[in-house]
């Protein structure tokens, strides 16, 4: 699928495109900008342009967009993403056929012009009143559940009251709502804070299961709706679905959602993990439902789509940073995954032009040394999954590099038998000031492990700050709080000794400095 951004369609006038630009009756004929399109199909159905304009814009931000069936919800087409039974009835009310609403710019304007038309007379919407358009607004959208219809109508009317405009990349206007002086709607939505992630709403969903006993989270996977936000969490937490995912990020990144915890098992994704898909990282896990591991995070708007919001992918951004520490995720394109590239054959999402680059980048910035990130430096005890500059960890002696336990940090362990030998895994890290800075471990727990592992923090100096002895037979797969010591400017040290109750292990697996 080729996203068709207006912009194109316009450069296809002038040979610029190599997209094909469908045949228009001749009163529809190609106009410099979406704009005019929009008002005259407003025009034409006697429904105000402002209300047609901001509608397009949360369905589509105004993109041409080819959409695939999402979670059991038929696909989406056109400026205005009709689909479903909107996508029909529109057709029918033109006389025109779904494949013709789907290819033409105007006609699939047209369509929803005549939709909006008809459920604003079904509720006595008056063309001189944009509030008396909420009812028709809700019907139009096709959003079964009551509290997503709601929130669908306050998008459209918070479009309305602050405006929008898009432009092409050549700066050339697509199209542009002014600011509208409307007051704010009562919608009655009750918003509850999600535990997982406080930006977050929580909107349960009963479309999950319980994680196989001692699984750990070590994926995210990166979907698009293809669709609008709200519509996308409605029909997510509706049984009927059969499917849903942790998170739905709204377009402006204005708002999330989470609908299922993480610590539990969405249904976002219907494959088998496939290694070879994945450039042969954890092979292990071959076989498995990629379910049982995961995080699902659903993003309104479209794999075809040409561009996506900067405040959403920020927004996602901190979200996935936020996953990937709680849950001890390396954080790069093997384990923040699009879904298309886990299951190839049915799904494409989030699609070619998501900026993957400057996702993965981002973050990482937002989960080293970000304010308000409550995270400094982590140290893995993969040099590769390490930052250079900033984190190493280095072994003496004899230690053991292991996956067999669940629940590690990153990509895996060392772990070395106690003796009375200095052979220490020391981890590494660089600060730029002094400062006092807290010190957390992370480790496998087992009944074979250290009942008293020794931690030494040391600052650059060499100078001993403190010790402590860690029981990592427990409290494993999760960060653990060493103490708090005033570290000074440069590489600082914490050792890990194995000088200690012989018959045990000690395990050196991550070290969090914040």
């Amino acid at each position: 699928m080729k996203p068709l951004l207006w912009s194109c369609l316009l450069l296809g006038l002038a040979g610029g495109c190599s997209v094909a630009v469908p045949a228009e009756d001749p009163a529809g004929a190609v106009q410099p900008g979406l704009d005019g399109k929009l008002e005259a199909a407003a025009a034409a159905a006697d429904v105000p342009a402002a209300l047609l304009k901001a509608i397009g814009y949360v369905e589509t931000r105004w993109q041409m967009v080819d959409g695939e069936e999402h979670e059991g919800s038929q696909a989406r087409y056109g400026v205005m993403g009709l689909g479903d039974e909107r996508l029909a009835r529109g057709a029918a009310l033109l006389g025109r056929s779904a494949d013709e609403l789907k290819a033409s710019p105007q006609l699939n304007l047209d369509a929803a012009a005549a939709l909006l038309a008809e459920a604003g007379k079904a509720h006595g919407a008056s063309v001189g009143s944009l509030m008396s358009w909420q009812e028709a607004v809700g019907v139009y959208s096709g959003i079964e559940d009551v509290d997503a219809r709601k929130d669908y109508i306050g998008s459209v009317y918070g479009v309305l009251r602050s405006g929008a405009s898009e432009h092409s990349e050549a700066g050339e206007l697509i199209a542009q709502i002014a600011p509208h002086d409307l007051p704010e709607l009562r919608l009655g939505l009750i918003n509850v804070s999600s535990a997982d992630y406080a930006a977050a709403i929580w909107r349960p969903s009963p479309n999950y299961n319980a994680r196989p006993a001692g699984t750990r989270v070590s994926m995210v996977i990166i979907h698009s709706c293809e669709g609008g936000y709200a519509g996308c969490w409605g029909w997510l937490r509706n049984s009927a679905a059969s499917a849903s995912a942790h998170y739905v990020v709204k377009e402006d990144g204005a708002e999330i959602t989470q609908l299922v915890r993480e610590s539990d098992r969405a249904w976002h994704i219907s494959a088998m993990y496939r290694c070879s898909l994945n450039d042969s990282v954890d092979c292990a896990k071959n076989g498995v439902s990629s379910n049982h591991f995961t995080v699902g995070i659903e993003h309104g708007g479209f794999a075809s789509q040409a561009k996506w919001p900067a405040s959403q992918i920020e927004s996602s951004a901190k979200l996935t940073c936020d996953i990937t520490r709680d849950h001890g995720i390396v954080r790069d394109r093997n384990h923040i995954v699009a879904h298309g590239r886990l299951q190839p054959e049915t799904r494409t999402d989030p699609g070619a032009n998501w900026p993957w680059a400057q996702y993965i980048d981002r973050v990482r910035a937002l989960c080293s040394d970000g304010p308000g990130t409550g995270v400094s430096i982590i140290v893995d005890s993969n040099n590769a999954n390490n930052d250079a500059t900033k984190a190493k960890i280095e072994l003496a002696g004899t230690w053991t590099s292991s996956t067999s336990t669940p629940g590690y940090y990153g990509s895996g362990y060392w772990s070395a038998n106690t003796e009375a030998v200095s052979a220490p895994a020391t981890f590494w890290f660089y600060l730029a000031a002094d400062g006092a800075h807290a010190v957390d471990a992370w480790w496998t727990a087992g009944t074979n492990r250290a009942a008293a592992a020794p931690f030494v923090a040391y600052n650059a100096a060499g100078t001993e700050l403190g010790r402590v002895s860690a029981d990592q037979r427990a409290n494993g797969s999760r960060w653990n709080q060493l103490g708090t010591w005033n570290f000074t400017r440069g590489w600082n040290r914490v050792v890990l000794s194995r000088w200690t109750t012989a018959g045990a292990v000690v395990i050196a697996d991550a070290l969090r400095v914040r």
